[in-house]
């Protein structure tokens, strides 16, 4: 009795342990073939006093209203949300469908891919958020200036090349440009924000940087823009970009932050990365 009992303890504990290995390996979410239909991580929001609030915006690392394309491969950390456009205008993602259709995954992104056909309740999640960022890009349009100590960074061509810019709110009545062989900084600590109001677009020039210092940080910056933003080949950008219009990303280039946009996402070869 007592060789038995020493036999079947061991049997027990193997076959637990199995079992929990086969349980955790059927749970696992992420980007890839699992079933995890949840939002999952979302990134860290602005906080402060003069932040511009994204509700459940702040749920996606790239927000569409129309399509959302990605020329293989591009990467994505973070959701992607498509409303009121379906599951066709998700395009280059190889999507990965998952049994309760409420969600999909791709190789290239950690996180999951949302669009208004999957099953409830993500239409309903979906409307909400893009509800959320077009009250954010009305919210960040309707900021009174404050703060900064550049007094010319908008008006005339708008460049914006070269220069250092303190926390502040400015308003941009023209097309910003940050142009070829040039870089911008953003100086400022780790509660610091910087709001850009752009009546035109935000067109950033190939292999230009926007650089953080002194402890800045891409979720405390916001890129408000009337018309197309464009990031050129290998451009680094940092903050939430909060477009009326289209957002394209060029070969190469990268993001940190968030591209929230009222119409289209186009990334070639592009990485971006929430905050």
């Amino acid at each position: 009795m007592n060789k038995f009992s020493n036999i079947k303890k061991p049997m027990i504990l193997s076959t637990t342990i199995l079992l929990a290995a086969i349980v955790a390996g059927c749970s696992g979410g992420g980007g890839g073939a699992g079933v995890n239909t949840g939002l999952g991580a979302t990134g860290a929001v602005c906080t402060g006093a003069t932040c511009v609030n994204l509700g459940t915006a702040g749920n996606y690392a790239i927000l569409a209203k129309t399509a959302v394309s990605s020329v293989p491969s591009s990467v994505v950390t973070g959701n992607i949300g498509l409303s009121p456009a379906a599951r066709t205008f998700l395009t280059g993602w190889s999507l990965i469908t998952e049994p309760t259709d409420t969600s999909f995954g791709s190789a290239q992104v950690t996180g999951r891919l949302f669009a208004a056909d999957n099953v409830p309740p993500t239409p309903t999640q979906l409307t909400t958020a893009v509800g959320d960022m077009q009250t954010a890009y009305t919210a960040a349009a309707g900021m009174a200036p404050a703060g900064g100590g550049v007094t010319t960074a908008c008006p005339g061509t708008g460049t914006f090349g070269g220069l250092t810019i303190v926390p502040g709110v400015y308003t941009c009545t023209t097309q910003v440009l940050i142009p070829s062989g040039t870089n911008l900084t953003l100086s400022g600590s780790a509660t610091d924000v910087w709001v850009f109001k752009m009546a035109g677009g935000l067109d950033q020039a190939a292999a230009t940087q926007v650089i953080l210092a002194g402890g800045a940080l891409a979720k405390n910056v916001f890129w408000q823009s009337a018309a197309t933003v464009t990031i050129g080949t290998t451009a680094k950008m940092k903050g939430v970009i909060l477009s009326q219009t289209d957002v394209v990303m060029g070969t190469g280039s990268t993001l940190n932050g968030r591209l929230l946009a009222q119409t289209a996402v186009t990334l070639d070869q592009a990485v971006v990365t929430q905050p």
